[in-house]
């Protein structure tokens, strides 16, 4: 078998920010000598609700391998992007709150569009815009799935570049379950680096990754950040009541099945054990 770390057509890392990814990214190094291919460029696309760990972490990984990460936010302009750095990310929300202003609507479990927009068509859009993919030589897209995740790597692998309507997006490359990598590979290659996520992991999962309070997280999970950080309810708490302001009632909620984040704000600061803790997390492509 070859090696599936090697790169041989035009391909785009899709860095999420999370320890899965960012193990991907080591191993194409390493089938590199420890440098990118030319025809390779590395993406992160910022939401504005990272946590400033992920920020860091990003960006520690680019110092300590000597690679450059192409910093992108959505921005309602006509490119669909700004480039940004680690000293000008966004911090606050600011791009995932444009975004709904512009669609009047929060997303949800039936319009999950805040990945497609804000991580996905993103990258795409810069893709297209620095000539890294065309139609003549579409760009693959290598994305930190684990074998095992296989619903995950299913989904991924259907998307070929005839499924989309993007012709300069090849197809979805799943190198880590190609390679049959599950979570204590990876576990055990962040033990032995001089640096990490710092994040905590619970059964080997973090549950700090992506968006600080992803409606695709457990009820349980959520009232548990919130309690460790009141702060992160914030901004998710101000959403929903602009929502209620100012869109249509059908999208005022990041969730329908979960109470507000009012609700749960106040919950975490009253009790504990109100919601089932075993509730499995929806599969979200914004990575791990």
């Amino acid at each position: 078998m070859s090696n599936p770390f090697l790169i041989n057509t035009p391909t785009c890392i899709s860095f999420s920010g999370g320890r899965t990814s960012a193990f991907m990214l080591y191993k194409v190094l390493e089938a590199h000598q420890m440098s990118l291919p030319s025809n390779c460029v590395v993406c992160f696309a910022n939401t504005g609700k990272e946590d400033e760990a992920t920020l860091r972490f990003v960006q520690d990984c680019s110092e300590k391998w000597n690679v450059e990460i192409h910093w992108l936010e959505w921005r309602n302009n006509k490119l669909g992007y700004e480039r940004v750095t680690f000293e000008t990310a966004s911090r606050n929300g600011e791009p995932f709150r444009d975004m709904c202003i512009k669609r009047k609507a929060l997303p949800n479990g039936f319009m999950r569009f805040c990945t497609g927009d804000l991580k996905i068509a993103v990258v795409h859009n810069y893709i297209k815009d620095q000539k890294f993919g065309t139609e003549d030589e579409p760009c693959d897209q290598m994305v930190g799935i684990r074998s095992d995740e296989q619903r995950r790597v299913a989904k991924m692998r259907g998307q070929t570049g005839a499924n989309h309507k993007r012709p300069w997006i090849g197809d979805y490359l799943t190198p880590l379950a190609d390679a049959g990598v599950v979570s204590t590979h990876v576990g055990e290659f962040w033990e032995k680096q001089p640096f990490n996520l710092q994040t905590p992991m619970y059964n080997g999962k973090s549950f700090h990754s992506n968006c600080d309070l992803c409606f695709h997280k457990p009820v349980a999970q959520i009232v548990s950040l919130i309690q460790e950080k009141p702060e992160r309810a914030v901004w998710w708490v101000e959403m929903e009541n602009y929502a209620k302001d100012n869109f249509a009632k059908s999208v005022i909620h990041f969730s329908r099945d979960h109470p507000t984040y009012e609700t749960m704000a106040k919950y975490s600061s009253q009790q504990k054990d109100m919601f089932d803790p075993n509730e499995e997390a929806i599969a979200c492509f914004c990575g791990d």
